[in-house]
């Protein structure tokens, strides 16, 4: 399944996120506020993003944005590596979302029910992915697990925690720095689909990876080294 778009949405509540704030912001904080107009935080931004849109992937990436010239100097960077991922990636949606990339894998393709060991397939699938990240390699990776409401907590919170680790263990295993990774499980607490279908379920069932552009990057972009 390949899927190659880009996410306007997403940059939609950032924008009335900011908005929000400039009008004087309604029920938010000062904190939050505060936080998102002084935005050399990313993270504060993403956060708030990514609690609003129920996307954390997405919300990294809106959070690392620089925006002006040198964001759409990332944004061409990205999208020459988006449109290498989307020819790739067989089983994964690729889309671009602001300056970044989000990956969704489909948890049945990577692992076989109730199990984080990564299957045979999905390790040449993990492999092509390893091949563009090492070419692009001013990034930085989120990788989060997901799962399904079948079940209780205590297991399913482990589960994607795992599932997300075992990504980021075999990406380093293909050669990718561990440094640029960061993992996240988040069981059921983000569903994208509704859990009351087995096809809603499924769905909710994966592996998100957000990439963006890490610090050296956007230095360059800056300077208009891209």
């Amino acid at each position: 399944m390949k899927n190659f778009r880009i996410n306007l949405s997403i940059l939609a509540i950032i924008a009335i996120i900011l908005s929000s704030c400039a009008s004087g912001g309604g029920g938010m904080s000062k904190t939050a506020k505060g936080g998102i107009i002084g935005a050399g935080s990313g993270a504060v931004v993403g956060g708030v993003v990514g609690r609003v849109a129920g996307n954390t992937a997405a919300g990294a990436i809106i959070g690392a944005a620089v925006g002006g010239t040198a964001g759409a100097l990332i944004g061409r960077r990205m999208d020459k590596q988006a449109e290498e991922l989307q020819r790739d990636l067989e089983n994964a949606k690729v889309e671009r979302v602001g300056e970044g990339i989000k990956i969704t894998f489909d948890s049945g393709i990577l692992f076989a029910t109730s199990s984080a060991e990564l299957q045979s397939g999905a390790k040449t699938e993990i492999s092509q992915l390893a091949q563009t990240l090492q070419k692009y390699p001013d990034t930085n990776i989120l990788i989060e697990g997901h799962t399904d409401n079948t079940g209780n907590r205590s297991i399913n919170q482990p589960l994607s925690e795992r599932r997300a680790e075992s990504v980021a263990s075999y990406l380093t295993s293909t050669g990718v720095d561990r440094s640029r990774m960061t993992t996240q499980g988040y069981a059921d607490d983000q569903p994208i689909a509704d859990n009351s279908t087995a096809a809603g379920r499924q769905q909710n069932r994966r592996v998100e990876i957000a990439i963006y552009a890490n610090e050296k990057m956007k230095k360059a972009a800056e300077r208009g080294e891209l």
